[in-house]
């Protein structure tokens, strides 16, 4: 018998698929992005929530499936009382239970934004992740379409704040009203010819992907994609498919809304649909958001059932290089909508709601693409190195790291092996610290610190060949006295700054 213990097995880090770890660079420019988001919204009136992460799965909406395991499509657990909870979806749902709970405490209408992850439990791909943050603004308790209007106007100015200039965006404009009246117009309506119409909805949103071919296939037979997976269809016949593609290809909305009226007529929905459309196209253009803003366009669909009114999506129109090195437009980065039954789930009594959602990945893509971010520069710390490990010693670095904190710079002391100084300067070239702070015995017993420009240091290693040159560069190091040390750190930052703001206008 071997008695030998076998030698633990290494754990492997790895990933969870459709995960992402994020960078400091990631982390500031979507703190830099939500920032300026914050303060549009709050301009226009709205509050801060925050809701949790979990919630009871049965009030996540009707869109998730019936199971014994609700799994598919959200990450679910049961809870030691076995009821199923579930991390959110998206933040709509949550805050249909926030303000079914507290009801009689919040004053309507009640208008709210919210930041924060949520999560699918859907196969990951290129660009596609089951964690991503959203950034939403809502409306409860405004039954009138001008709450939409404004939601319009606000996304359109977001963008503006972010630094996307008009022309670059488009804010497009339909109304899930005017659809039900065209599919009922088909013979889609009733209870009966709910998964067919879902099916309609679903083609109608890939017209973006495959084009009125791809999406006259979809509402109709099917349609095969390269790999040879088939899709199955909605099954519309040619004249029925004609007017969908009818309502959709719509593209000057003045023009078309005679034949669009007479399309939908007879069916009360597609007639209410079409004058509120007509109502938010007035409210906006009074308020000087012309069509180059925001736009009627009947293609936009939505995908989320709970949608009961107007809907809206935000998309930037220039183009960006793929990764297959292709020129594309960038397409969508936010939307939303107008969805009068989702809180009334909950209270039993109508309460309506409408509000949007900005993809804030997706759109810290598009900024990036744009250099709209990262022009808030972070400068990494400088850094106080350490020469001797004894208690007296010590207390000065950190003292001196303090002071420098005090004063509003960035700073930090050296917390490795301090036994090894070269270690300490290749930390802090590979950091790209600015500046570094050296004190040995002889320089304390002094009260003297040597003060090192390490950018300017390493353009002199690079650039000067004889002495002249030497001589008339900026000091890469210099001796001051301890009291003068915040002083003269200042002193090289700003100089640093006015280097790089030089380098940055040539």
């Amino acid at each position: 018998m071997n008695d030998k213990q076998k030698k633990p097995q290494k754990l492997k880090a790895r990933l969870p698929r459709g995960f992402v770890d994020r960078t400091a660079g990631d982390i500031r420019a979507v703190n830099e992005m939500t920032a300026k988001i914050r303060e549009v919204y709050e301009h226009y009136g709205f509050d801060p929530l925050e809701t949790p992460l979990f919630e009871y799965t049965d009030a996540l909406g009707k869109f998730l499936p019936d199971s014994d395991r609700p799994n598919e499509g959200v990450f679910s657990l049961q809870d030691d009382d076995e009821q199923w909870m579930s991390l959110r979806y998206d933040l709509t749902a949550p805050l249909a239970r926030h303000v079914a709970e507290n009801f009689n405490e919040i004053q309507l209408p009640y208008r709210t934004y919210r930041a924060g992850y949520v999560f699918r439990n859907e196969k990951p791909g290129p660009g596609r992740f089951r964690q991503f943050m959203q950034f939403d603004a809502d409306t409860v308790g405004a039954p009138g379409v001008q709450a939409d209007a404004e939601m319009c106007m606000m996304m359109a100015d977001t963008l503006e704040a972010l630094g996307i200039k008009r022309g670059d965006y488009l804010i497009r404009v339909n109304n899930r009203k005017v659809l039900d009246g065209v599919l009922e117009a088909i013979g889609l309506g009733g209870d009966d010819k709910a998964g067919q119409r879902l099916n309609v909805l679903r083609a109608i949103d890939k017209l973006d992907k495959f084009g009125p071919e791809g999406v006259a296939l979809l509402l109709g037979p099917g349609r095969k994609d390269e790999s040879g997976d088939f899709t199955k269809g909605a099954g519309l016949d040619n004249e029925q498919i004609d007017k969908v593609l009818f309502f959709v290809g719509i593209t000057d909305y003045a023009e078309s809304a005679v034949r669009l009226a007479e399309l939908v007529a007879g069916t009360a929905r597609g007639g209410e649909g079409v004058e509120e459309l007509n109502f938010i196209g007035a409210l906006v253009t009074s308020a000087g958001y012309g069509p180059d803003r925001i736009k009627i366009d009947p293609s936009v669909v939505r995908g989320l059932e709970y949608y009961t009114g107007p809907v809206y999506e935000a998309e930037l129109t220039f183009d960006v290089t793929n990764e297959k090195g292709e020129k594309v437009v960038f397409g969508s980065v936010g939307g939303g909508g107008r969805y009068d039954g989702l809180v009334s789930r909950f209270m039993g009594q109508p309460v309506p709601a409408t509000g949007f959602s900005i993809g804030v990945s997706r759109l810290m893509t598009a900024l990036k693409n744009l250099g709209k971010l990262g022009a808030s520069e972070v400068i990494e710390p400088v850094l106080v190195t350490v020469m001797d490990g004894d208690v007296e010693a010590m207390g000065r670095y950190q003292k001196m790291t303090q002071e420098l904190r005090a004063a509003g710079i960035r700073a930090e002391m050296f917390q490795g092996n301090w036994k090894k100084f070269g270690n300490q300067l290749k930390y802090a070239d590979r950091r790209g610290c600015p500046v570094a702070i050296i004190q040995g015995g002889d320089e304390r017993a002094t009260s003297v610190v040597q003060i090192k420009d390490l950018i300017e240091g390493k353009r002199l290693s690079g650039e000067i060949e004889d002495n002249a040159s030497w001589r008339e560069a900026r000091v890469a190091q210099e001796t001051a006295p301890e009291a003068d040390l915040v002083a003269k750190v200042k002193e090289i930052l700003a100089a640093q700054a006015e280097d790089r703001k030089r380098a940055a206008n040539v």
